[in-house]
Parts: structure tokens; sequence; C-alpha cells
């Protein structure tokens, strides 16, 4: 049985379509148009053993919150779908993951019940073009859409992008799914 979640959306601010094979090889191709962010979800999906395809065409001209929001819930939905009844899954996970001088503990929950903690802290506006502030944003759409708990902490660190970095590799890696493997 394939665990593949297949959702396009489209708004009056973005149009996205987004496929995520829960059983991949950890292979991206990713186009938000946000080269941060998408160097993220790169970096999601070959932590995680994902296999994701996202396009995405958004109001970048107004700055990057829509597309950075509306990702996060297509993304959440594709998970929810391919997840399907959850047989044969680990329902909680966790990780703690050192980035260079960041150490982020993310935590997650298939429980079906949405809710997100963020206990991070960013000291710039920007890292790219990516607004720092659109990264709870991010993860509280993939939270809500998935109906997953999900919690952040950062331990230490002092570069943003370090930080950033160490939650959604850190996502990947408590991974319910795919707790068993792991890539250097």
């Amino acid at each position: 049985m394939s665990r593949i979640g297949d959702v396009e959306r489209t708004t009056k601010e973005t149009k996205i379509k987004l496929t995520l094979n829960l059983d991949g090889e950890g292979k991206g191709d990713i186009a938000t148009g946000i080269g941060f962010f998408d160097h993220m979800l790169g970096s999601f999906a070959r932590h995680g053993f994902f296999d994701l395809k996202v396009q995405a065409d958004g109001d970048l001209n107004v700055d990057t919150h829509h597309t950075v929001e509306d990702v996060g819930i297509v993304l959440g939905t594709a998970l929810k779908e391919a997840l399907g009844d959850k047989k044969s899954i680990r329902r909680f996970g966790s990780c703690i993951l050192p980035m260079d001088d960041a150490l982020v503990l993310c935590a997650v929950d298939l429980s079906g019940r949405p809710y997100f903690s963020c206990d991070t802290e960013f000291t710039v506006e920007r890292v790219g073009k990516l607004e720092t502030e659109t990264v709870r944003e991010f993860f509280y759409a993939l939270s809500y859409s998935a109906g997953m708990n999900l919690h952040f902490k950062k331990l230490s660190g002092d570069n943003n992008h370090h930080v950033i970095e160490g939650m959604f590799k850190a996502l990947a890696g408590p991974s319910p799914t795919r707790c068993q493997r792991t890539r250097g």
C-alpha cells in the first residue's frame, strides 16, 4: 500500500501543487521562489527519507508569508492523506538535533489533535529571502493541517540559519513513519 499525499491548493495569493511520498528515498524537487525555504524543505525530505515535490507560485512581490503558510497547509494535508488510517506507524517521535552551534528539540504526536508550541526566538528579520517570522507560521499551518501535536524548543544556538535548519531536520528525525532509518 503506497503512502502518498497529492494535494493542490489555489487561493487569491498562491497556487500550490505538492506530492509527498512517505516511503521515498529522500528526493526533493522543490520550487517555491524562496531559495532558503526550498533548501529547508529539501533537508526535511532528505533526512526524513521522503520524496517531496513542491511547485508554489505566490505573491512574493508582497512578502513570503502567504507562500510559506500555504505550503505548510498543503504539506500538512498531504501528510494526513499519506498516513491514512495510521496503521503500522509509531504515533510519537522526538529528536534532539545538533546543527553546528544550534541544538533543537522536536517532539511529535500524530494524535489527530493539532497543537503547536515553539519556544524559539530569532534575532534577524530574514535568512536569505525567508522572513524568519514565517517559520512559526509554516510549522503552525503544518501541525494544524496534519492534525498533529508539534513542539520545538531551541536549547542553544545563535546562528538563525542553523536554528531554522535544525528545526526542519529535527522534524524529519522523529518522524513516526521512519524512526528506524538515518541518513548521514
